[in-house]
């Protein structure tokens, strides 16, 4: 057992400077100033001050509650409450990954979070705020080097496991990606046409109302912009590590092993550049939006060669447009007019790949060993058309794998070969990756 350390001595500051405008304004503003009326000018600036030193002493305390410390086992350990003493324990054994986060005011005080993830934890009750950024380099090679089986010395420093960079993304490309997102372009396109149908039919409210829909894609694309600045990607033993972000700092990252599914989509306003985005299912965290915390995209844009350099990183060897894809028969556009000649299916001895998407066309791509179960639908329309889908699940997360309107009793032998072959991939896998598992090449879908 190691002994008990503290965060940062500059976390109470930190904490009461983000909470005291919160209950300032709660206070007062929403109050329409009767808090003024109450207690005069100089009671008013009173008040603020007593909340103000309340905050403080809040967080001074609660800073003085919070220790983390190695366990016998050499787990680490966080103990923390004013009221209530809790202590959470985090098994390195279970460890998946461990982020370093900079939010915009930690980050003018030089500090960071450092958030541990564990299967079956919540990533809020182990988040540690905040240290300084190189103390959570240090404890976050620490926890990934115990977590690996290395047992250092308690004098021995632990560093930080050296890494490659692959990619980063020159922010004029972000950008310009950004604006040519299909939902960005029909918002703009949006605006005229109701401005324009205003000043015929006279109604001038609608074209007030037209104006401001301008706001919605910029604030799209500024939040995903100051998201996504500087976004790097690099390899180390631990990994795939994504940093990115301009006012928010992050780094997160991708385990080997961990990647359940992947999705390679190309809007078609992409096209011209060549460029795709890269998005990912990993086993252990519910980053089902890419708002979560979780890391979910490890390429927001990069031109295909850059993005297959990557996936090769992820999964070795595949490369979903090599793949030949059994398209979806004639009566499909019926039930898909717009997207009915992008549909497809298709296997190698190592992953299942399905496409489709009109505006957005997306390859989805899983190892046979990761798929969890498979599931043959059809709909009353379906049913009449004489066509059906293949779901083949993943682990929750942006990626679903569907084959969209195959014909129904192809269909149907396509999902019994999928759930033969991943059970014999996961057989064949053992237990280190089995993403890598090949099944014989006698595929029943080629």
């Amino acid at each position: 057992m190691t002994p008990p350390r503290r965060t940062h001595p500059v976390t109470p500051l930190v904490t009461g400077v983000r909470a005291a405008p919160v209950l300032i304004i709660g206070v007062f503003v929403v109050g329409n100033g009767a808090a003024t009326e109450f207690f005069g000018g100089l009671g008013t600036g009173a008040v603020v001050a007593l909340i103000l030193l309340a905050v403080g002493l809040y967080s001074y305390i609660a800073w003085t509650r919070l220790e983390f410390f190695y366990d016998d086992d050499g787990d680490l350990r966080i103990t923390s409450g004013l009221l209530v003493r809790n202590e959470r324990r985090v098994q390195l054994s279970r460890l998946q990954s461990v982020d370093i986060t900079q939010p915009l005011l930690a980050r003018l005080f030089g500090l960071a979070e450092l958030r541990p993830d564990v299967a079956g934890a919540s990533a809020e009750g182990t988040t540690l705020r905040y240290l300084s950024l190189e103390d959570a380099q240090q404890l976050r090679a620490e926890l990934l080097a115990k977590a690996a089986g290395l047992r250092a010395e308690e004098d021995a420093a632990v560093s930080t496991a050296p890494e490659e960079v692959l990619v980063q993304v020159p922010p004029p490309h972000l950008l310009a990606s950004l604006i040519l997102q299909p939902s960005t372009v029909l918002l703009v396109l949006l605006v005229p046409t109701v401005v324009t149908f205003a000043g015929v039919a006279d109604v001038w409210e609608l074209g007030i109302t037209g104006i401001l829909l301008l706001a919605a894609p910029i604030t799209v694309v500024g939040g995903q912009f100051l998201k996504y600045f500087g976004f790097t990607v690099a390899q180390s033993p631990d990994g795939l590590r994504l940093r990115f972000g301009l006012t928010s700092h992050r780094s997160q990252t991708v385990p080997p092993g961990r990647v359940q599914a992947v999705r390679i989509e190309r809007p078609l306003m992409w096209k011209p550049w060549g460029w795709v985005r890269v998005v990912v299912n990993v086993a252990g965290t519910a980053g089902g939006s890419e708002g979560e915390e979780r890391p979910s995209v490890i390429l927001p844009v990069a031109p295909l060669p850059v993005a297959r350099a990557v996936l090769h990183r992820v999964l070795p060897g595949v490369d979903p447009f090599a793949v030949m894809l059994e398209r979806a028969p004639a009566a499909a556009r019926w039930r898909a007019p717009l997207q009915h000649k992008n549909l497809g299916v298709g296997s190698t001895s190592s992953v299942f790949v399905t496409r489709r998407g009109w505006l957005v066309p997306r390859w989805d791509v899983v190892p046979h060993a990761r798929t969890q179960s498979v599931r043959v639908v059809q709909g009353p329309w379906q049913r009449r058309l004489g066509v059906a889908s293949i779901h083949v699940d993943s682990t929750p997360g942006p990626v679903s794998i569907v084959a969209l309107h195959q014909e129904a009793s192809r269909a149907r032998e396509i999902g019994q070969a999928q759930a033969k072959r991943a059970g014999l991939a996961r057989r064949l896998g053992g237990p280190g990756q089995p993403e890598s598992a090949s099944v014989p090449e006698s595929d029943p879908l080629r």
